[in-house]
């Protein structure tokens, strides 16, 4: 109703190129009250560096106000050098109204000339703030500064406008405040948002790299079901003449793939570890996919701060059981005796380097004092949902794995005796093949991975999950494919050991997308310093984890089905 209160919280404040470098608005000296009350905040907001506190700011409901007095303060020399150094790295302020976000500079910079150079800083002390309503709904909020000019700061703690007090510098800070009306309902105010530029818009819809990326898998798709078939064929025609008989009756003089069908099947070593990729692997699979799907049925509105952060850590806790279901099932396919340390491994493949990470990055953010350093009361929520729901779901979900795995179902039987491997040639080498495998998937998604990127380490709202979700599609359909074909070449000349190459020739994608990483740090972002520096290559190593992970996962099941395929074929005969 007309006259009503609304509230408006100061939240966090920072330099405009590292978005991930936050600090808690009251630490600048600016008005603030005797007591400061902070908003009770969910999961999400608090991991993505929210601390909302109130603030000064009289506003009521649809009445205009102008240039009503804030407060008045005098800074000492010390504090006038903090607010002109934060002015200096470009520090942003970010006001929450009504769960819809406030941007604006904290000063004002100008250089200007060479000879004589001169350096101007200035603070913004009037503030006008531009609120579109529609009914009883806040549809959205600006804050502008064009109708107002800063106050300078010079060094030494004077500057002009301000009347000096015993050495001090004397400011008087404003606000304003215009409601118009705006066509908008309260449900579509999400659009007035996205529409809204503070921040560089980098997002656009990009079909040309969709186009790019699907003509590579028809490509791809062509390559494997036409070319590698027609192989396969004139394959089956030359060893199927045998006379009739299963596998262990052909000819043992012939050479290919066929020969080694005695030891194609030899369980790999460290098979443990093994299965505990896979597990994790199906688990992060299913985790990416429940996102995207949650993304399109739009449960993560724009004005949800940190929606997408707390549906992630619930559903990894929750999928905790796809990993040890999938991990022990399979380890006891293949004759694992170990199961219990099976499950411990699985479960601590990603966790373990996911907490030593975390540890370095909040121990750096805590140093400096970021807002991105997580309370201990959230750490000890953090922990006891990996202790209660977490861990226990991967020890249930192994449990009925093991007691579910059935036969390994190999067509062929496995010798005890191994046979030798012929001496192979470079290109049929683990590093050639994880080059091949590893760049042609990351070139299927290189495009779509600077807006992803852009969002990650920016500001945007990513909200194009149809295209997302095309292109998590693509990715999978590449690394299977690019499997199944460099798993035929290693099986046609006579090696046998395809387990762990298959794992790593598409799971090096993830080396692709770190060096990648590095790229955009240097070339396309203008981040710098510790903290910020920290937090980005801390966790672009865990997402290339993520993606080796995931794309493993699919190179493995992709090739043992191949494999199945072709030797059950042999033997069909």
């Amino acid at each position: 109703m007309q006259g009503d209160p609304v509230t408006l919280y100061v939240n966090k404040v920072g330099p405009y190129h590292n978005p991930q470098e936050t600090y808690h608005y009251y630490t600048l000296p600016v008005c603030r009250p005797k007591e400061v009350h902070h908003k009770s905040l969910s999961l999400g907001e608090v991991l993505d560096g929210d601390r909302m506190a109130e603030s000064l700011y009289e506003i009521k409901f649809r009445e205009n106000t102008e240039k009503k007095l804030l407060c008045q303060l005098t800074l000492t020399e010390k504090e006038v050098d903090q607010l002109r150094e934060a002015i200096e790295e470009l520090y942003y302020f970010e006001f929450v109204l009504d769960d819809i976000p406030i941007w604006g500079f904290v000063g004002y910079m100008e250089e200007s000339g060479f000879l004589p150079h001169s350096h101007k800083v200035g603070l913004w002390t009037h503030l006008d703030f531009n609120i579109e309503y529609n009914g009883n709904s806040v549809i959205f909020a600006n804050v502008s500064v064009k109708d107002s000019k800063p106050v300078p700061l010079e060094e030494g703690g004077a500057g002009h406008g301000a009347v000096g007090t015993g050495g001090g510098l004397a400011l008087s800070f404003s606000y304003s405040v215009h409601w118009f009306e705006s066509p908008l309902n309260h449900a579509r105010r999400a659009e007035r948002l996205r529409d809204y530029s503070f921040f560089p818009k980098t997002l656009e819809i990009h079909w040309l790299s969709i186009i790019n990326s699907l003509v590579l898998v028809v490509l791809l798709l062509g390559f494997v079901i036409i070319i590698l078939m027609r192989v396969l064929k004139n394959d089956f025609a030359r060893y199927n003449v045998e006379e009739e008989g299963g596998c262990d009756d052909l000819d043992q003089g012939d050479n290919g793939w066929k020969i080694i069908h005695t030891d194609v099947f030899r369980f790999p070593p460290y098979k443990s570890l093994l299965c505990a990729v896979l597990g994790v692997g199906a688990q992060f699979l299913t985790l990416a996919t429940g996102i995207i799907v949650m993304a399109l049925l739009g449960m993560f509105n724009v004005h949800r701060h940190g929606a997408i952060n707390s549906a992630a850590i619930m559903l990894y806790a929750l999928t905790s059981c796809v990993s040890g279901y999938c991990s022990c099932s399979f380890y006891t396919q293949i004759h694992g005796q170990r199961w219990v340390w099976n499950i411990i491994l699985t479960s601590s493949l990603f966790s373990a380097p996911l907490f030593l990470t975390w540890s370095v990055v909040n121990s750096v953010h805590w140093w400096s004092g970021s807002t991105q350093a997580l309370p201990a009361s959230t750490v000890l929520l953090l922990l006891g949902a990996w202790v209660l729901v977490g861990f226990p779901l991967t020890v249930i979900g192994g449990i009925v794995g093991k007691n579910r795995a059935g036969n390994f179902q190999a067509p062929c039987r496995t010798r005890n005796i191994a046979r030798q491997i012929p001496t192979q040639p470079w290109y049929k080498h683990t590093a050639v093949h994880m080059s091949i495998g590893g760049f042609l998937p990351f070139s299927a998604i290189s495009v779509e991975l600077y807006y992803i990127f852009a969002t990650v380490w920016g500001r945007e709202h990513y909200t194009l999950y149809g295209i997302l979700l095309c292109v998590f599609a693509i990715l999978l359909s590449v690394g299977a494919c690019i499997s199944v074909a460099l798993t035929y070449f290693l099986l046609s000349g006579e090696d046998y050991r395809w387990w762990w190459r298959s794992v790593l020739s598409t799971g090096s994608t993830g080396l692709f997308i770190f060096v990648y990483s590095v790229f955009y740090y240097r070339n396309r972002s203008s981040m710098s310093g510790l903290v910020q520096s920290a937090e980005f290559f801390g966790y672009s190593l865990l997402t290339a984890l993520v993606f080796s992970l995931m794309l493993g996962t699919v190179s493995f099941w992709a090739s043992l089905v191949f494999i199945r395929y072709i030797y059950r074929s042999l033997k069909m005969d």
